[in-house]
C-alpha cells in the first residue's frame, strides 16, 4: 500500500496520535517501513546548549523526546529507523520527503487558531502544500 511512510515527529502529544496513526496504517502492509523524521531545529539550538551539557547531552536531549516513538513503533512490531535532520522543520521535511519519493507523510497538527496560524502558519500546513505525496496530518 504505502512502502515508504515519513513519520515527522516532534516529541509532543500530537506526535503521538501521528505514530498510533501511523502503526494503522503500516500494519495493512507487510511492506511498509516507516521512516521517522526528527529535525534539530536551528532557530532553538542555542537554547539546546545552554541546557545540555554539550554535543551528547543534546543527542540524549533528542532521543528522550523520541523515545515515547519508538516504543509505541516497538510495541507493534512494525518496521521503522530514525532519521535526524538539521534545519527549519517545514522545508526540511519538505525538501527530505520530496528527495526521497516517500510514499505517505504523516504529521501531528497543533491546531492553532486562526491568527496564530494566518501570523506562523503552520508546519503541517506547508508541509501539505509542498510535498509531493498524500500528506495525513493528526489532529
Amino acid at each position: 500500500m504505502y512502502p515508504h511512510i515519513l513519520l515527522a515527529v516532534d516529541g509532543s502529544e500530537h506526535s503521538i496520535r501521528a505514530t498510533e496513526e501511523a502503526i494503522k496504517i503500516a500494519t495493512l502492509s507487510s511492506q511498509s517501513k516507516i521512516e521517522v523524521v526528527f529535525v534539530a531545529d536551528f532557530s532553538k539550538a542555542k537554547d539546546d546548549v545552554l541546557h545540555a551539557e554539550g554535543a551528547a547531552g543534546i543527542e540524549v536531549a533528542r532521543r528522550k523526546k523520541l523515545a515515547p516513538v519508538e516504543e509505541k513503533l516497538e510495541a507493534a512490531d512494525v518496521s521503522y529507523y530514525v532519521t535526524i535532520l538539521r534545519g527549519e522543520p517545514g522545508p526540511t521535511i519538505v525538501e527530505h520527503a520530496n528527495q526521497k519519493q516517500v510514499d505517505l507523510t504523516i504529521i501531528g497538527s497543533r491546531g492553532l487558531n486562526s491568527l496564530q496560524e494566518m501570523m506562523l502558519g503552520s508546519v503541517s500546513h506547508k508541509i501539505a502544500k509542498r510535498v509531493k505525496c498524500p500528506v495525513l496530518i493528526v489532529k
